[in-house]
């Protein structure tokens, strides 16, 4: 008999997808679901319960939040990874890490077909079939979701038709949440113009701060490893900022961006502990790395999250431009002093014993020991050289 692992969430599509292959295809059906963050032990023990209402031969529940950072998050913070300058990629980072664990388990299990729930016009199908045809190109991919190109209506007249219960009415609004970042989907976000109701967001469900509240925030090698001078393992501090930073409505944003499949998509998002500690330690490398260091960072983070977001994070380049993030960090070490307000922060400056302004050569604007005014002047004459000639061929 064939065995299948299906990526399960426990949502309509899923356990559609569990009771087809178990009772229509006659599989053997074992379901597993990757927390990356976003779940708490009665989410992960709910949906354990709706697997085993599906009577699947085994549901396994892996925790990857770990290697979420060690693999992905830690490289999103030394090159300071924002799509579109705005969005942490929260998505793209837990997808792959997701995608990992599941073809290593599948092939653990001896799975002859993997089976996910995406439906053909979104990215999170391509992450996965990526990783999946990389990792695993022996085991066959399912989705009946995005074969049959069904409706959610059919899904569940189906369900009801079987007798497998459930509260299918659709959610106003679609969530996912993981430890970079939530990201949110409703009506208004397949608009181009309609704002999210402040109702929608997720951290209207924690009572909010008034007041303006300090913050510092430690490095150690382009590492966060310290919040108000308490050390802290990162996820463990990622947590709290996300807590501290959702008091204070921090970290929300409205993301338009092209799919990998080439159509425009929106979402809103909500992630106050990775644009915090970007923010931070983006303010810290502006302070320890030369002028050509930051310029060349720039260019590879383009090129990090765009490999990320379409889902080529086992793309050796990956691993080459990791290599050159990893040997700039070697000195963005220091704490960065930060101030929050509702709905807004600042960085307020950094202390680093790698400081290149702590630099006795010269203050800017004001003195240098390192050369002389004659100096100076000759500099700017050399330098207007290539564009005065040019200029005086095209006038």
């Amino acid at each position: 008999m064939n065995t299948v692992l299906l990526a399960f969430s426990g949502g309509l599509d899923t356990t559609y997808c569990a009771r087809l292959l178990a009772v229509d295809y006659g599989m053997t059906v074992h379901t597993v679901i990757v927390d990356t963050g976003g779940f708490s032990p009665a989410d992960l023990e709910a949906i354990a319960k709706r697997a085993r209402q599906c009577s699947v031969a085994s549901h396994a529940t892996l925790d990857r939040t770990q290697a979420l950072f060690d693999s992905v998050l830690r490289w999103c913070i030394a090159g300071n990874v924002l799509k579109n300058n705005g969005y942490p990629l929260s998505v793209s980072a837990e997808r792959v890490v997701q995608a990992i664990a599941i073809a290593e388990h599948a092939k653990a299990i001896g799975a002859t077909h993997i089976a996910h729930g995406s439906t053909g016009a979104g990215n999170d199908q391509i992450r996965f079939d990526v990783i999946f045809r990389i990792l695993c190109p022996e085991i066959e991919i399912i989705t009946p979701i995005r074969d049959k190109a069904l409706q959610r209506d059919e899904e569940i007249a189906y369900l009801q038709q079987h007798g497998v219960a459930g509260d299918w009415e659709k959610a106003a609004y679609s969530i996912n949440q993981g430890l970079w970042g939530t990201t949110i989907g409703g009506r208004e976000t397949l608009t181009s113009h309609l704002p999210l109701p402040a109702h929608a967001w997720p951290s209207e469900q924690v009572v909010a701060e008034r007041e303006p509240r300090s913050l510092t925030l430690s490095f150690e090698k382009g590492i966060p490893g310290a919040l108000d001078g308490e050390p802290l393992p990162p996820v463990e501090l990622l947590r709290r900022l996300n807590a501290l930073g959702a008091s204070f409505r921090l970290g929300r944003g409205m993301h338009v961006g092209d799919t990998i499949l080439g159509i425009k998509g929106r979402v809103a998002y909500e992630a106050p502990a990775a644009l915090l500690t970007i923010a931070a330690h983006h303010a810290l490398e502006k302070h320890t790395l030369s002028k050509w260091q930051l310029q060349l960072k720039d260019q590879l983070a383009l090129w990090y999250g765009q490999l990320l977001h379409e889902g080529q994070f086992l793309d050796e380049s990956m691993r080459s431009i990791e290599a050159f993030f990893a040997d700039a960090q070697r000195f963005v070490t220091g704490t960065v002093h930060m101030n929050l307000q509702p709905y807004g922060f600042e960085v307020l400056g950094v202390d680093s014993p790698y400081d290149l302004m702590a630099s006795r050569v010269a203050t800017y604007g004001e003195e240098n020991r390192a050369w002389t005014g004659a100096d100076a002047r000759g500099f700017a004459t050399i330098s207007a050289i290539a564009s005065s000639i040019a200029r005086s061929k095209h006038a």
